[in-house]
């Protein structure tokens, strides 16, 4: 029987709500994942090279990019960073929270990155327990998986933290985590302190430990 047309526009509108109300995934003539991170007023370096797919939910911002393995690397005179393969979060204009697959690691400990926050020319990462913010121009090309931004090609290399990063001027403390809000401008012979303190209580651990174990 042939479907009159009364029939055809309800079918016609219902199938173009469900295109409207489907996640957004990457197609040959869809933007890149790189490109969606500009959309958001974020630039391509907060990715590594060798994003494969993403999908994203317009409606509320929460999207997955998939990579095809594992993905570490360092950044020379700053931080090693490591991506799982699948990486999510909620995306919206200067911000990106709730992220999943992204540590970075802090003295001797990896920590997640749950944050990232633009604001003006610097991007602001929190781990939840301290937060550190770096120019903006240290992302502006994509890192690749295993050598970072040192990848022979001969050009100078970027140092993300020329200041104060996650692990200057914070410091743990056997009963609790503090963390000290410092400024640009503060001293940095204080941090160096910091810094110092820091490496004192991690050895007096470690050889807290090692005689506990030796008992």
């Amino acid at each position: 029987m042939a479907l009159n047309l009364t029939t055809a526009i309800p079918i016609s509108l219902l199938l173009l709500f469900l295109f409207v109300q489907s996640p957004l995934a990457v197609t040959g003539d869809s933007p890149s994942a790189y490109d969606v991170l500009q959309g958001y007023n974020f630039p391509v370096g907060l990715l590594p090279k060798g994003v494969i797919k993403y999908d994203l939910d317009e409606s509320t911002g929460r999207f997955h990019a998939y990579l095809n393995d594992t993905c570490s690397f360092s950044l020379e005179g700053s931080y090693q960073l490591k991506y799982k393969s699948t990486i999510s979060g909620i995306i919206s204009n200067n911000r990106l929270k709730d992220l999943s697959g992204i540590s970075v690691k802090v003295f001797f400990v990896w920590l997640n990155i749950v944050e990232v926050i633009r604001d003006d020319e610097e991007l602001e990462f929190s781990v939840g327990i301290a937060s550190a913010s770096f120019p903006i121009d240290n992302f502006y090309e994509c890192p690749q998986c295993g050598c970072g931004l040192d990848c022979g090609n001969g050009r100078t290399v970027r140092i993300l933290s020329p200041g104060l990063g996650f692990g200057t001027c914070f410091y743990p403390v056997i009963s609790s985590l503090r963390t000290m809000n410092v400024s640009q401008g503060v001293n940095r012979r204080l941090c160096f302190a910091r810094l110092s303190h820091v490496y004192d209580c991690e050895l007096q651990i470690y050889v807290a430990i090692k005689q506990l174990l030796s008992e």
